[in-house]
């Protein structure tokens, strides 16, 4: 397509791939970049991103992506977002009654940390209740059967404040936001037909008011297949659950410097964050997806007040791992429940390209996946490279619009990437399940 660096670009999405889209754009010299966010605020309550807190694990099956997390690790590590990075260590195990896909993730994981000649030397084998509380004393749970690794070189990130702070330094860059239902909330991408083809010329917003454009970058997260349909299933809206535990001074500063704490087949908690004394807990499943009947794709819904709540099976599973690691928190009452909207693949890679028939005039930067904030201070630079790729093309295969596949009849999609533990659940079903149960 070959645009200038004076033309103007709009980003669609003011979570964690749009704000670092807007980032890097703007540090190599693009000087007309617009953000449209449909909530009134950065951090949006609509971005997965929008959280207290991320696994900064760099570990991967895949010795890809491992680099890449390396190389964020690293970028974590700046300036920008050093105050928002805590090297804390991440201990992955599993529990006694672990099914064997979990056993068997997790060893290929240390096998993956243990070759990286970077990380090797921060990594040790844990086989039992003495070795973690040698480690962590504060897990003076039973934890029973728990073994597997722990990792000095990861940790975790605070999300919603890195959001904040990139969203700070863009605007510092001069990146124009529209931000609320009124002026940022997009209601699709206009398309003009020329000589060469369908082309993008901007956008349209939910008010009505047209925004021109020579390049549309797509970075809505769960929302993606709204405005890009075309891509189908390759994306899907999916969700995990998220609670809280609301601790004391005294609780938070006890468990201050504990490691990411992760069963791989119940769950993992973050140490409490000191301002709020909130501990965060994640169950491990196989998740949630909102399919629309009619399209057969799935969005994520599009009230905040529809996410507001955590599954019975969830629930079950976070007083479980609070059982075995943190006993004296089990029954304590959790809170600032949710699910947590993300943009899914069905082979977990991102997708980094053009959408095909639009004269390289609309890119569609999705699939976090679920483990796609790790990536927040370089992920922008992928838009940069494939803006300067030869001939508009995305040189890195995994990351290209792929062909669509044939649907299948699977409840489970997705499932056969190596890591993913549960059955995929519709929300239509859990919502009728609580409904059942009040």
């Amino acid at each position: 397509m070959g645009i200038s660096k004076s033309d103007p670009v709009i980003i669609v999405g003011g979570g964690a791939f749009g704000l670092s889209t807007a980032l890097h754009l703007s540090l190599r010299g693009y000087t007309n970049i617009t953000v449209f966010e449909q909530d009134g605020q950065i951090p949006s309550r609509y971005s997965a991103a929008n959280d207290l807190n991320k696994i900064m694990r760099v570990e991967y099956e895949d010795p890809f992506y491992t680099d890449l997390a390396v190389e964020a690790i690293n970028a974590w590590k700046t300036p920008l977002f050093a105050p928002h990075f805590h090297q804390t260590g991440f201990l992955h195990c599993v529990s006694e009654k672990a099914p064997e896909k979990a056993v068997a993730t997790l060893k290929r994981f240390q096998a993956a940390a243990e070759r990286h000649s970077q990380m090797a030397k921060y990594v040790s084998s844990i086989q039992g209740q003495e070795d973690i509380r040698q480690l962590c004393w504060q897990l003076d749970g039973s934890l029973p059967g728990w073994n597997g690794y722990f990792n000095r070189y990861d940790g975790y990130v605070h999300s919603a404040n890195a959001l904040t702070a990139v969203y700070r330094a863009t605007q510092g860059r001069g990146v124009r936001f529209f931000l609320g239902e009124g002026a940022g909330a997009v209601d699709k991408v206009v398309y003009e037909n020329t000589p060469r083809g369908r082309k993008s010329n901007g956008i349209r917003t939910k008010a009505g008011r047209f925004h021109p454009a020579s390049l549309v970058i797509v970075a809505a997260g769960a929302a993606a297949t709204r405005l890009v349909p075309e891509i189908g299933t390759q994306v899907v809206a999916k969700s995990w659950s998220v609670a809280h535990v609301q601790l004391t001074d005294e609780e938070t500063s006890a468990l201050r410097g504990i490691p990411v704490t992760y069963a791989r087949d119940l769950g993992f908690f973050f140490e409490p964050d000191p301002k709020t004394n909130l501990l965060k807990l994640c169950p491990m499943g196989g998740g949630y997806i909102n399919t629309d009947p009619s399209t057969g794709l799935s969005c994520p819904p599009q009230s905040l007040a529809e996410r507001g709540f955590l599954p019975h099976e969830d629930e079950i599973r976070l007083r479980q791992l609070l059982r075995q690691s943190l006993p004296a928190l089990s029954d304590r009452a959790l809170v600032k429940k949710s699910l947590c909207w993300f943009a899914d693949t069905s082979d977990s890679d991102f997708i980094v390209d053009y959408v095909p028939q639009t004269s390289s005039s609309v890119i569609l930067l999705s699939g976090d996946s679920g483990h796609g904030f790790k990536m927040f201070p370089i992920v922008g630079r992928w838009i940069g490279e494939l803006l300067e790729s030869p001939n508009d093309q995305q040189q890195i295969p995994r990351w290209s619009w792929k062909a669509p596949k044939p649907e299948t009849k699977s409840s489970n999609w997705g499932g056969d990437v190596s890591w993913r533990l549960g059955e995929t659940r519709e929300l239509a079903e859990v919502q009728r399940s609580r409904t059942s149960k009040l």
